[in-house]
């Protein structure tokens, strides 16, 4: 792992190259392949909150401009510029869907999903919905790819209104949206 001057050099480093690419739109981090830089001590909370050395940061639009050089290689989850990139630590998924916009009916609606970036994505083949439930309480947290293997988790206000939209389907229950058939809950009794 970098020493911490050098963690603070790369972050300045990673804002200002961020900082050059906006403005047009999502930069290309699937094609930058940079040596690891190391670790960097920040951290994606499950609530969507960004922390770095163990303060929050506050600035939104920072967070924002983060979140677009976020991507995930393998089982981590880096920052990258075309020149570095730095592990994180993301507690459970880097975003929060808080809002669903609903268009259509039946098979033929679609479901779009907002997060608390400002991130949208509509769910479908390359944005699947899926829920995994605690083993021990049962407990369901539902998630929506956003881009490129990064999730967001479904808050709750949000999934309730999904789960509002749910019908049979194959003896699931679940939502349509792209034509996609996405269940909520495991196999319906009986």
């Amino acid at each position: 792992m970098k020493t911490q001057n050098s963690v603070t050099a790369g972050l300045a480093h990673v804002v200002a190259s961020a900082n050059a690419t906006k403005g047009r739109g999502l930069p290309p981090v699937d094609q930058w392949t940079p040596a690891l830089s190391g670790e960097m001590d920040m951290v994606i909370r499950r609530d969507g909150s960004w922390w770095h050395e163990g303060a929050p940061i506050r600035r939104e639009r920072l967070v924002r401009l983060f979140s677009t050089i976020l991507r995930k290689d393998g089982k981590d989850f880096v920052l990258v510029t075309p020149v570095e990139k730095w592990i994180i630590t993301v507690e459970d998924a880097p975003f929060i869907a808080v809002d669903l916009d609903v268009t259509g009916a039946g098979r033929d609606q679609s479901l779009r999903f907002t997060t608390n970036l400002g991130d949208t994505c509509t769910a479908g083949r390359d944005c699947p919905i899926r829920v995994t439930e605690d083993a021990q309480t049962g407990e369901p947290s539902p998630y929506v790819m956003v881009r490129g293997g990064l999730d967001a988790l479904i808050d709750r206000k949000t999934f309730y209104r999904l789960a509002d939209l749910g019908v049979q389907h194959d003896g699931r229950f679940g939502v349509w949206s792209q034509g996609e058939f996405f269940a909520l809950s495991g196999t319906l009794p009986g």
